[in-house]
């Protein structure tokens, strides 16, 4: 790769050289002319003596009748005092004028379109890296079951009609019963949202398209409607599909015109959620499942039944789940003689997935520094803090 950029660059290098060394050779080899002074080349127009004159730079080069026979085209030349009227005296004595380019301004004529091109090279790539078709990636197979999952066992039964409605949709929409556009998931951080909808995909066999609140941010006005737009015209298109939306109260909280430019770009982003969700295109198919750790904080127009139509908590896990997390996150793992399962479980009481992860991961950790292959109680409480 690096050979090949530097062929290419040799290559560029020696077309500016030879380019650069015609110039200059076809500027010495030019007719050299006779010097004739200004005042007199002045009073040959005057006198209507002045058949072409050229303006190139600072000089004229000028033929008068005299010198109507030599076969060079402008035997003479004479300074250019840059002066704004000599070009109206000499058309109106008759003079056909010829005008070139000094080879300054053909240098920043050059140098602009240069910038110009590296200017406007760059906003075009920089739109295509913002809304670039592959923003968003589908997932045909996420490769997770709801037996990945541990708990959320009301919330896998309540989904389980939602796959039904998603993959039988004609035998329901005869019945007058339609699939909901949206689910809100409501809960602490780290309880497994996204791996929940990545399961439920998974369960229902559909594609899976996954976005957060940072995919929609820009730099530039109206990327994030856009982003918007591409994001549920992809669904469709791929369509039975998941959208799932984390961080979603980072994108759909209440609008406030206040008129400042943040605002006015959230008001457009949750305008046009609200277009796609249930305005002027259907999105059959297309099951919207966002997470939130507040619904509080989101647009009451996003959130009315019609455009989400169910909102599950999902709660932190129970001692149940607790147990079947720390058995899963402590395999490999060797605990301290006497210590169970359910006591380090009942220790993670109210602690989300994550913690219990992150917790355990750090007791190993702290194993380790002491030099022992034991995992104590001790260790997990200092790994969590207490």
């Amino acid at each position: 790769m690096a050979f090949r950029l530097n062929k290419r660059i040799l290559i560029i290098f020696s077309i500016a050289l030879i380019s650069l060394g015609a110039y200059f050779a076809w500027d010495f080899s030019k007719e050299k002319a006779e010097y004739k002074p200004y005042k007199e080349f002045y009073n040959d127009v005057l006198q209507d003596t002045v058949e072409k004159a050229k303006i190139d730079g600072e000089r004229i080069y000028f033929r008068t009748d005299v010198y109507a026979s030599w076969a060079k085209e402008y035997p003479l030349y004479t300074e250019n005092p840059n002066s704004p009227t000599l070009r109206e005296t000499m058309l109106l004595h008759g003079v056909k004028i010829e005008e070139t380019k000094d080879s300054g301004e053909i240098v920043s004529l050059i140098l602009d379109s240069i910038f110009y091109i590296f200017f406007f090279g760059m906003i075009f790539i920089a739109f295509r890296k913002f809304i670039s078709p592959n923003t968003f990636r589908v997932v045909h197979k996420t490769g997770v079951k709801f037996s990945d999952v541990v708990g959320m066992e009301s919330l896998k039964r309540d989904m389980a009609q939602v796959m039904d409605i998603m993959l039988h949709q004609k035998e329901y929409a005869s019945r007058g019963i339609r699939m909901p556009k949206g689910i809100l998931l409501e809960g602490d951080p780290g309880n497994g949202k996204t791996l929940f909808a990545k399961a439920l995909a998974g369960e229902a066999k559909v594609n899976f398209i996954a976005a957060k609140a940072t995919d929609f941010e820009s730099m530039f006005m109206a990327i994030g409607p856009m982003k918007v737009k591409l994001l549920f015209r992809k669904a469709r298109a791929k369509a039975p599909c998941i959208v799932f939306i984390d961080e979603f109260d980072g994108i759909g909280t209440r609008r406030n015109y206040s008129g400042s430019a943040i605002e006015t770009e959230n008001t457009r982003i949750v305008t046009a959620l609200l277009n796609e969700l249930d305005g002027f295109e259907e999105t059959k198919g297309v099951l919207v499942i966002a997470a939130t750790n507040s619904v509080s904080a989101l647009d009451p127009a996003l959130i009315r039944p019609g455009r989400f139509d169910a909102k599950f908590r999902v709660p932190s896990p129970d001692e149940k789940a607790r147990e079947e997390l720390v058995a899963m996150y402590t395999k490999g793992k060797k605990l301290a003689a006497g210590l169970s399962i359910k006591e380090i479980a009942d220790f993670f009481k109210g602690a989300s997935c994550a913690e219990i992860e992150s917790a355990l991961n750090r007791a190993a950790l702290l194993a380790r520094q002491a030099s022992r292959d034991e995992i104590t109680l001790d260790d997990v409480k200092r790994a969590f803090g207490k």
